[in-house]
């Protein structure tokens, strides 16, 4: 083909990414677990159950950010690929002319827009909710809330490579709730019995709540390393999960 037929590679993937966006912006199934849910169950959780508590409406804002994303990033990544795999679109992006990471990109584009919608619903919430934060501690914590992108969609990756479209719906949804109750962003894990409080040390879910609490003050910064290295790894192993996925594809 024609290099003069074939577009620039940014005007590729900024194309690739509002058409993925457009996509998952028509799908009821993807938009209401993933921007609807978090904002409904904050106001369940911090403003109706905490009784007006600014100190409650704040530590439920900080995990719920985390929970918040879960959704764009297990089903966004997990469910997506895998329907692409069936329908033969995947292998025919492959086969096209279109840079290789342009289709991951896309992906990644429309999970962050859809996570910064939900950000938003939130923390419009929290400060309804009596939720004060200092300019320096508000970035920290949408930082925070936007890296944590990265562990999850490394798993809804790794899930879509190996699984047909309604078996990875099922498993990103097991995950999904797995993560986001036993992680301890709905409630403290101390609630839960020995056993699971032991597993929680296994999630990204959890290490990244507890981070997203420092960054609001609501945990001691000094322990940060404690959870950033189990993340890192949890991180990497997620990342091998994807990638023997993609390799498993593609061979």
């Amino acid at each position: 083909m024609s290099a003069a037929l074939i577009a620039p590679a940014p005007a590729v993937y900024a194309r690739e990414s509002w058409a993925e966006i457009v996509k998952s912006a028509r799908m009821p199934q993807f938009i209401i677990p993933t921007i609807a849910l978090p904002p409904a169950f904050y106001a369940l959780f911090a403003l109706a159950m905490g009784q007006g508590s600014a100190e409650v409406a704040t530590r439920t804002l900080a995990t719920f950010g985390v929970f918040a994303v879960m959704g764009p990033a297990l089903f966004g990544f997990g469910a997506n690929i895998a329907a692409e795999r069936e329908s033969g679109q995947l292998e025919l992006k492959r086969l096209s002319p279109m840079p290789a990471g342009a289709q991951i990109a896309a992906k990644v584009a429309a999970t962050t827009v859809f996570s910064m919608v939900a950000f938003v619903l939130l923390y419009a919430l929290g400060l309804a909710g009596g939720v004060v934060l200092p300019a320096g501690r508000w970035a920290a914590l949408i930082a925070v809330h936007t890296l944590a992108i990265i562990p999850f969609a490394l798993i809804g990756l790794g899930i879509g490579y190996r699984l047909g479209q309604k078996g990875a719906v099922a498993v990103a949804n097991i995950v999904f709730l797995a993560m986001a109750v036993l992680g301890g962003l709905w409630m403290p894990i101390a609630v839960l019995p020995q056993a699971m409080q032991a597993l929680a040390w296994t999630l990204p879910s959890y290490h990244l709540g507890e981070i997203a609490l420092m960054a609001v003050g609501k945990s001691d910064a000094a322990n940060l390393w404690l959870h950033a290295g189990p993340l890192a790894l949890i991180t990497l192993a997620a990342a091998l999960f994807a990638w023997t996925g993609e390799r498993q594809q593609a061979g």
